[in-house]
């Protein structure tokens, strides 16, 4: 079945911190040190209050639905740092059964600002960087250590 988007409700915060923590299991374990994401994986509290005050507070998120499950999502808002870009996507995953089919496009679509917009991803994560480069997406230089994961992530702007 082809997965619907729509926006995220207060009472999707279970469901929604229960599939972005899977998407980080499928995403980041090839790049992560094991130890450390399987700390942040266990930490099921703190997956649910997070879903739960972003879902109340904002910024809205966009979800993709399939069959009644949640397989992906996408988030942004107002830049959190120096990238001198107004908006920044905080987040855009997808399980990795749903890799390759679009549906990262789709959400993209569904978010995509007509400002500048900039982006934090896993430096090694080239499947990921390639999908930002195709959207316009390019490293500005910026580099730093994600301590939560114990990996590099680098800085990409879309002018």
């Amino acid at each position: 079945m082809t997965p619907t988007l729509r926006v995220a409700a207060p009472a999707d915060a279970a469901a929604g911190a229960a599939m972005h923590n899977a998407c980080w299991r499928e995403a980041y374990a090839p790049y992560a040190v094991p130890e450390r994401l399987a700390e942040r994986l266990a930490d099921t509290p703190r997956w649910l209050s997070a879903w739960t005050k972003q879902l109340t507070d904002g910024p809205p998120r966009i979800l993709a639905e399939a069959d009644g499950e949640l397989v992906g999502f996408a988030t942004l808002g107002p830049t959190r740092d120096d990238a001198g870009t107004p908006v920044e996507l905080y987040a855009l995953y997808t399980r990795a059964a749903y890799w390759g089919t679009g549906l990262g496009q789709r959400l993209w679509d569904a978010v995509r600002p007509d400002d500048p917009c900039s982006l934090w991803v896993l430096e090694d994560n080239a499947r990921a960087v390639a999908f930002y480069r195709r959207q316009g997406f390019e490293p500005d230089g910026a580099r730093e250590l994600y301590d939560d994961l114990g990996t590099w992530e680098i800085r990409m702007v879309r002018p």
